[in-house]
């Protein structure tokens, strides 16, 4: 059941909780767009970084990414079910800020990478900065906004994210590009735009300094639960509440399906253009920002009217709206095999409909569903699951990637979305019944 509107103020549109002030709600706002930003920027110009600077033959690109993405989530698995919990007891602040600052230091270092041994562990520091960001991005949508105000927050929240990806594909991987035309190396241009990305990312940990709320939620405080008992919290409530455990699955496909067209859409799309239309590796970067950009423009444009569904009708049956969606956006990829031509097109705006569909409709549904008391820790666990979504579609993906057909990625998950939504139309059916 949804909890009662606060008595604080209203912001955009949202009511906002008794002690959250417009600057806190801005800021949260911001550290959206900078979070998927910057987790957009990393694995887009993977395939640059590793022809350009390691000289990773092509045929290895699948494989090498895969295994980046792997390690990557093996230590947000790790650091999540750490940070969920110590932000209750410490706070929220303290945890976004150091996200930031980790992940500025992993961007520096990237382009100092010399072989495959050295970019993993520049990305398993990042893996450390993005698991601090993506448990406060969920918690503190939950924390700032009251509940019948979380899909529209939510909807607002999506769109950040997509302003960010739409800034890193159509801005930030462009940067090598005209780097190169004014007469810079290849690595001169790509050292740049790293260099750039990594101040942006110390900029925005700046900024979430003197713009979040201090302190720790009031509930935590009188609770004074033990670190133990809030590590263990988020599985409890899912034995408990069938509907968080959904969400959890939800997660692991949103997530998923977030790093397979971060990974695998850019990769199809700039290894295409290299080998068979016959395009400069900086070229053909920029034509699968592009086919990127189309993807995340359209979630952009979605984010809003999934958050209005998400406060419009049951949340459960918004998710499986989305799931729906995602699954036969990643599943038509199967007919495809030019990622340039008219029928990717379709297949990338139902791609950017799930993707945020699912990303927000599970988001609001698990705000809704864990109390504040322990919301650090359900939230956890929910970006728990969420990383190991990831983590298999790095592991799966890459290996599809390589060894059957490039789409393969996106069908996996496509299928796998589609089992989900099966699991929500029967639990909505379930809730139904008198």
């Amino acid at each position: 059941m949804s909890t009662p509107a606060s008595s604080g103020i209203r912001f955009l549109g949202l009511q906002l909780q008794n002690d959250i002030q417009r600057r806190h709600l801005t800021h949260f706002l911001i550290a959206n767009f900078a979070l998927i930003m910057l987790a957009s920027f990393l694995p887009q110009m993977q395939a640059y970084l590793l022809t350009e600077f390691i000289h990773a033959p092509v045929a290895e690109h699948g494989r090498i990414s895969g295994m980046l993405n792997f390690w990557q989530e093996i230590v947000i698995i790790i650091v999540v079910m750490i940070v969920g919990p110590l932000s209750d007891t410490l706070g929220r602040k303290p945890i976004m800020v150091v996200g930031f600052f980790v992940m500025a230091l992993s961007l520096a270092l990237h382009p100092n990478a010399n072989s495959v041994a050295e970019l993993l562990a520049y990305r398993c520091i990042f893996g450390v900065g993005v698991a601090c960001v993506t448990v406060l991005a969920v918690t503190l949508l939950a924390d700032y906004v009251s509940d019948p105000s979380r899909g529209k927050a939510a909807g607002l929240q999506g769109v950040m994210n997509g302003l960010g990806a739409v800034v890193a594909v159509f801005l930030l991987l462009r940067l090598p590009a005209v780097f190169q035309r004014d007469g810079a190396t290849a690595i001169e241009a790509g050292t740049t735009a790293y260099l750039i990305a990594a101040g942006l990312s110390v900029l925005f940990g700046v900024l979430m300094i003197f713009g979040l709320k201090s302190g720790r939620p009031r509930a935590a405080e009188e609770a004074r639960q033990s670190f133990r008992e809030l590590a263990s919290a988020g599985y409890r409530a899912a034995l408990s509440d069938s509907r968080i455990a959904l969400a959890y699955g939800a997660s692991f496909i949103a997530r998923g399906n977030l790093a397979i067209v971060g990974t695998f859409l850019a990769l199809w799309a700039t290894n295409y253009g290299t080998t068979v239309v016959g395009l400069t590796r900086s070229e053909a970067l920029a034509k699968a920002g592009a086919l990127v950009g189309m993807a995340q423009g359209v979630a952009l444009l979605s984010a809003p009217l999934f958050g209005i569904l998400a406060d419009k009708i049951d949340r459960v049956k918004a998710l499986a709206i989305a799931l729906t969606i995602s699954g036969l956006g990643y599943g038509s990829t199967y007919f495809i095999d030019n990622p340039f031509g008219g029928q990717m097109m379709i297949s990338a705006m139902l791609i950017g409909m799930g993707e945020v569909g699912c990303i927000i409709t599970s988001g609001v549904l698990i705000s809704q569903l864990s109390p504040e008391h322990n919301r650090g820790a359900i939230i956890g666990t929910f970006n728990l699951s969420g990383a190991v979504g990831i983590l298999i579609a790095s592991v799966a993906g890459g290996w599809l990637f390589d060894h059957w057909r490039e789409p393969g990625p996106f069908v996996f998950f496509g299928l796998l979305a589609l089992v989900m939504m099966v699991a929500a139309v029967r639990l909505s059916r379930k809730e139904a019944r008198p």
